[in-house]
């Protein structure tokens, strides 16, 4: 994998890089970060490359968007794609709480899901990052919100593609059914798909992958770690955001097993795994500090042997 190969997004007029930066750990994720090392973190992962950033108003309540923008603002603007979220709006006493964010903001997110909240919620991401435009925008996470989402938010995503102030309309979640009915619409041009394309979970390859495949709609995939315990399989690690089962940590480490055999580190295997379907185009790798970013690029490009993937299926270790 060449993880600085830039390539269409879907049928859409977008490029992305293979390997892209997931911004929620620079929003605080579990624990602090502070801001000089997110910025260092976006500046290292733009000298190493990588041209694609993914982010939302979720992501620290609004401090992932602020830090990112303070070093993208300044680059040049047709090197950049960007994708930020809609389906959140960032309010004093807003009733989505999170406790993962570790450095608080005053304000919290609360759902909305109609016209308005989409086009209210796209201008003040604008706002928070310094830019005027975002490539990708994506719903977010509207799993309790189908049908509004269907009703207002989608109609109000294509409208903002076709006066063209977005470029492509997604959606992002962490299941791949309600994403399988949202590109069964027609209108999505891609799909954020987190956690469910793994070596741990590859549930999004029952339905959701072969139908973008047959109608051109990409896949970014997220999560590709599941929280960390495919980065180091390990009791404590989480995965999905809370502690890993034992169960979990002993099928990690049986993989990692098998990788090693090979010659792979266990963290190369499952950024390119996900590109083994046709459906994917690009993979998102979340991180913390410019270490992180430079071991993500490093192990995108490790070669993979032809053997790996069958020898791991042939384990009963993925499908």
């Amino acid at each position: 994998m060449n993880p600085i190969e830039r390539v269409r997004l879907g049928r859409t007029e977008v490029h992305v890089t293979r390997l892209g930066l997931g911004l929620a750990p620079l929003g605080g994720l579990f624990t602090a970060v502070g801001a000089e090392t997110a910025r260092a973190t976006v500046e290292h992962a733009w000298q190493l490359g990588i041209r694609f950033f993914d982010t939302a108003p979720l992501y620290g309540n609004g401090l992932a968007e602020r830090r990112a923008g303070q070093v993208l603002a300044g680059k040049p603007r047709d090197e950049l794609t960007l994708s930020t979220k809609v389906g959140r709006l960032l309010r004093p006493g807003g009733s989505d709480v999170q406790d993962i964010w570790a450095e608080p903001t005053g304000v919290t997110p609360v759902f909305d899901f109609s016209a308005d909240g989409v086009r209210t919620s796209y201008a003040e991401s604008l706002d928070r990052l310094g830019l005027k435009r975002a490539e990708i925008l994506h719903l977010h996470d509207p799993d309790e919100h189908f049908d509004q989402t269907v009703r207002e938010a989608l109609p109000a995503l294509v409208e903002l593609r076709e006066h063209g102030r977005i470029g492509a309309v997604s959606a992002g979640m962490n299941q791949s059914a309600m994403l399988t009915g949202l590109v069964r619409t027609g209108d999505l041009d891609a799909v954020l798909l987190a956690g469910r394309f793994t070596l741990l979970d590859q549930s999004g390859a029952d339905e959701l992958l072969p139908l973008c495949a047959d109608r051109g709609v990409a896949v970014i995939a997220g999560g590709v770690f599941n929280s960390g315990l495919l980065a180091d399989p390990r009791p404590g690690a989480r995965f999905d955001y809370a502690p890993a089962d034992e169960r979990l940590i002993e099928r990690a480490l049986a993989i990692q097993e098998v990788c090693r055999g090979h010659g792979v580190p266990l963290r190369a295997a499952a950024i390119q795994f996900p590109l083994t379907h046709p459906a994917v185009t690009s993979v998102l790798v979340g991180a913390r500090n410019p270490a992180e970013v430079e071991d993500a690029v490093r192990m995108a490009a490790v070669p993979i042997p032809g053997t790996l993937w069958p020898d791991l299926r042939s384990e009963g270790l993925i499908r």
